[in-house]
């Protein structure tokens, strides 16, 4: 049973728009961003399609709101390196964060991974500065004057970290803990190869 709290009613100790982006992202992971109504969104939540648009004008501004809050950590993460050197044991640090942030948001780090089409088109004009936080956060972890070899290891280092989004589908019955400390050992043994 829901309750007022100011103009947004609280749908078991959530607000109804919290309700409707749980319900979207529980969708769009298990049937695509294409495959997916308004109308199975606003049914899973209890409400009708009319009270929904009140929340979201479009399945595109819903589909915003999912994946917006992950890159705005991303963003505030490659901003605070501009203060921060390069040194193993900071790169170590950004990596498991990293690592953290992205399997605290597998769910819709999976539907960025599937539905990447869906992904760029509803970021506009924003995917450019997407990808130069990607690149932004490579340079830094090769750190200041690296040569071309110490650039491609950041960049294969960050593709390591991308597979934490796919996890849950690749190990389902392994701790996250588990998959964070291997995601972390690979991707550092990437950009820091044995000589």
């Amino acid at each position: 049973m829901g309750g007022q709290i100011g103009s947004a009613t609280v749908v078991a100790g959530r607000s109804t728009k919290e309700a409707i982006r749980d319900a979207a992202l529980q969708l769009f992971a298990s049937k695509g961003f294409d495959h997916s109504s308004l109308r199975e969104v606003a049914d899973a939540v209890g409400i009708t399609k009319a009270s929904l648009y009140y929340h979201y004008a479009s399945k595109v501004d819903l589909l915003v709101a999912i994946i917006e809050p992950m890159f705005d950590e991303v963003r505030d993460q490659v901003e605070r390196l501009d203060d921060l050197p390069a040194t193993p044991e900071n790169v170590r640090e950004v990596i498991r964060e990293r690592l953290h942030s992205t399997l605290a948001n597998r769910q819709v780090g999976a539907l960025c991974m599937r539905d990447t089409v869906a992904i760029v088109n509803a970021l506009g004009n924003r995917y450019p500065d997407i990808i130069e936080l990607h690149h932004r956060m490579c340079r830094w972890m090769a750190g200041p004057g690296a040569d071309d070899d110490t650039l491609l290891r950041a960049a294969a280092a960050m593709q390591v970290l991308s597979t934490a989004m796919m996890s849950q589908e690749i190990v389902p019955a392994t701790d996250v803990d588990h998959v964070e400390t291997t995601l972390l050992n690979a991707a550092l043994g990437v950009l820091y190869p044995p000589r």
